[in-house]
């Protein structure tokens, strides 16, 4: 059985991203999990942080969240 990866088990959470006016750089948090925020200048450099800095968080053990992401929701208003 050469060659054959044993797959790792993996977490997703989901991140909530915006974009600072003052840096302009692309801000990222896990709603709910404190700590878990980071900042890039592309998606891929904030990807990639918020990764690190999530798996030294689970470092510590099972995080209790303080809340559950559940999604986005357009609100519309009149003008």
């Amino acid at each position: 059985m050469i060659g054959l990866e044993v797959s790792k088990p993996v977490r997703t959470f989901s991140a909530v991203i915006e974009r600072c006016p003052d840096k302009r750089l692309l801000v990222g948090y896990v709603p709910g999990f404190p700590g878990a925020h980071s900042q890039g200048e592309t998606l891929d450099e904030l990807q990639a942080n918020l990764q690190e800095v999530i798996a030294m968080l689970l470092e510590d053990g099972e995080p209790t969240l303080e809340s559950d992401f559940v999604g986005l929701q357009q609100i519309i208003v009149p003008a």
